[in-house]
């Protein structure tokens, strides 16, 4: 941990409670819980051929009528695998098991291309999926309000990666403004060959695919962030912690400030490895300690 002024001559323990005792529960705002405008676009990219599909419901030669409506409008079978909640790409790589005995399987996404003719497996898709009986029984009354549903239901799959923008969106209009305050310049999502075109300066990076949340370019030099919420414990926990510790010696070595602002009630349960990367890393903050001017001191 670096001596700041800002501790206010504070030990390193009492710094280190300081930040696990002011942790944020949740950043999540109304836009955490349904992206509408992604859930809505989905839907109606599909409206015409769930109105197609509408004309199936309560049929009473509902398998024949399903394969000649196939037939007929081959641009529904697209729509097919949304109807049990699973987006065609995800069946890419995906073989369907279709006997235990012999361990056969089928691999579904070629089934639902437009120009397939293979019938008799898209038959028994409708068949074994379950969608028949639901077509059959009218379980379902109109499937663009179905699948809207199913939109939002599978929408909460992203609510996680929706956490980590919102941090890096606080995190990045706190940057924003001491940006405008020095007159320096910072870039979002930079990879080490990006901050050598831009500023001319090499980064080392322990990986690849490394891409930095943030670089900032002071008078002296840049500043490297990274930023994270964790919601709830994990294993994720300790790779983190252990990896930023690493980060953090190779780039100091090299002569560049590396910032870690993380926050979330998972380091609560976790606060051993947030502890060890807290005495061995310089700068590590959450966003109590953003809002309160930390930031100023190091830039």
């Amino acid at each position: 941990m670096k001596n700041l002024k800002f501790y206010k001559e504070a030990s390193e323990q009492e710094t280190f409670e300081s930040l696990l005792n002011s942790l944020q529960k949740s950043i999540a705002d109304w836009s955490f819980f349904v992206d509408w405008v992604k859930v809505k676009k989905n839907v109606k990219d599909l409206n015409t051929e769930l109105n197609i599909l509408n004309s199936l419901i309560g049929s009473t030669n509902i398998e024949d009528d399903f394969i000649e409506l196939c037939k007929k409008y081959p641009e529904v079978k697209k729509s097919l695998p949304l109807l049990i909640a699973v987006r065609n790409k995800k069946l890419k790589d995906m073989p369907i098991l279709i006997d235990k005995n012999t361990l056969e399987n089928l691999y579904a996404e070629p089934v639902f291309e437009k120009e397939n003719t293979d019938y008799n497996n898209l038959g028994k898709f409708f068949i074994e999926s379950g969608l028949k009986d639901v077509f059959l029984d009218k379980t379902i009354k109109n499937l663009v309000d179905y699948v809207t549903g199913i939109e939002v239901g599978m929408d909460t799959n992203a609510r996680k990666n929706r956490t980590g923008i919102m941090m890096e969106n606080i995190i990045e209009e706190e940057i924003k403004k001491l940006c405008k305050k020095t007159g320096y310049e910072y870039g979002v999502q930079m990879t080490t060959k990006q901050i050598q075109e831009k500023w001319n300066t090499t980064v080392p990076t322990d990986k690849a695919a490394r891409r930095f949340d943030f670089a900032l370019k002071s008078k002296a030099k840049v500043i490297l962030f990274e930023v994270n919420f964790y919601g709830g414990a994990g294993s994720k926990l300790k790779a983190t912690a252990g990896e930023y510790i690493m980060l953090n010696n190779m780039l100091k070595n090299a002569g560049f400030k590396f910032v870690w602002i993380t926050d979330g009630a998972g380091w609560e349960k976790g606060h051993k490895h947030l502890e060890d990367a807290f005495y061995k890393n310089d700068y590590i903050f959450n966003l109590s300690m953003i809002k309160k001017g930390v930031l100023e001191e190091i830039i």
